[in-house]
């Protein structure tokens, strides 16, 4: 006998707050689904039902601040007159500003292009082996959420989603939410071209809730604890044709001041794709680096988390072009799949660079930062302090 329904996708968490969070999945066949849920260990208080589809999206609201949860999703069985049993998971609601401990995870660049054979048969996958132990080293760790800055796929096409990112990583994604930056591979392969236009509509959109702002989800910002993130859109620097404009009168840059500023005393962590300091093979994005550094600065940005390049980089605290001990750490996290990449254009302002597939680790304690890189074996690549 078959059992059902089966789950082809997810649940996977994203955009938490303070009181909501939005939970998807997505099945094999048509079917509704049921979700209960509650404060931890009591995760039957409440119960929702997802209507008979494919792809299923609930939102989550009246939840508490500071507070963890745990839920079960059900689908029928095969014969329909029962469920299957549950998948559980558990998450955590972002802090409210008293609270002065955040924990998070950083990744970037999950996709990896599978090579087919002279007979057009598809050769091995050579990440695969690398996103399930990276994946399994994070589901080791304490997380309130997942930051990923960008190219969740290599071809940025829905239908890779499930083998570069959301099957090796579903454990971590089952409890933990996501953020993602927008890398030019959301924006698919002819993003120059006026015919990309409903490219990221179709295979991101569709599948993602981020933050809510006037652009979510090419740029947007929360808060949580005593921290503020502001992710950003760098794709126009990449030649994404609908990707929002950096010029210095854009909709963009004029949020991005109003943000920054208003944080007041707040770590301030902006996330983006595209890097303004590099030392890799791509090395930095001119157009970045002189629309965005300049505004980091003087608004006093303390990290800023980037991807473009395949590997992982971090530079000193920069300000105006040159160390600073009140300048601003970038830090390139390039790479949780894709093959990495050597230094090819070596900048004095590097003070760590490796080429290896990666995340980071990274803990709030007040007016504290640490971060510690790993590769895919757990070895210890990078390790480093901020204060606020």
């Amino acid at each position: 006998m078959g059992y059902g329904a089966q789950l082809v996708r997810g649940p996977y968490l994203e955009d938490p707050t303070q009181t909501t969070l939005i939970l998807r999945w997505q099945t094999d066949v048509e079917t509704p689904s049921w979700l209960e849920y509650g404060p931890a260990p009591r995760c039957n208080q409440i119960m929702t039902i997802s209507p008979e589809g494919r792809s299923h999206k609930v939102a989550l609201y009246g939840l508490v601040p500071n507070q963890e949860y745990c839920y079960k999703l059900y689908v029928y069985n095969e014969a329909r007159d029962g469920a299957q049993e549950p998948i559980t998971g558990t998450f955590r609601t972002l802090f409210s500003a008293e609270r002065k401990v955040v924990n998070f995870l950083v990744m970037g660049a999950t996709g990896s292009p599978q090579g087919a054979d002279a007979q057009g048969d598809l050769l091995p996958d050579e990440a695969a082996a690398s996103r399930t132990a990276l994946a399994e080293l994070m589901d080791r760790e304490t997380s309130d959420f997942i930051i990923h800055t960008g190219n969740v796929t290599s071809s940025g096409l829905n239908s890779d989603a499930n083998r570069e990112f959301f099957t090796p990583f579903k454990k971590l994604l089952h409890k933990t939410p996501l953020f993602i930056a927008l890398g030019p591979n959301e924006y698919g392969p002819a993003r120059a071209d006026a015919s990309s236009k409903t490219f990221l509509t179709v295979n991101y959109r569709r599948f993602h809730d981020m933050p809510w702002s006037n652009a979510t989800p090419k740029y947007y910002s929360f808060d949580t604890a005593n921290a503020r993130f502001v992710v950003l859109d760098t794709n126009a620097a990449e030649g994404a044709m609908w990707a929002p404009s950096l010029d210095e009168k854009s909709a963009q840059i004029s949020w991005l001041k109003t943000t920054l500023a208003s944080a007041g005393e707040k770590w301030k962590i902006v996330v983006m794709n595209a890097p303004a300091y590099s030392s890799g093979a791509k090395g930095p994005n001119n157009e970045v680096f002189f629309n965005l550094v300049k505004i980091f600065e003087d608004y006093r940005v303390n990290l800023v988390l980037q991807g473009g390049d395949a590997d992982y980089e971090r530079t000193f605290p920069m300000f105006r072009a040159e160390t600073k001990p009140r300048g601003v750490t970038y830090m390139t996290v390039g790479t949780s799949g894709q093959t990495p990449a050597k230094r090819e254009n070596p900048d004095p302002s590097t003070a760590r660079f490796v080429s290896a597939r990666h995340y980071v680790a990274v803990k709030i304690v007040d007016r504290k930062l640490s971060a510690k890189v790993y590769n895919e074996k757990g070895k210890v690549l990078d390790e480093f302090d901020l204060y606020l």
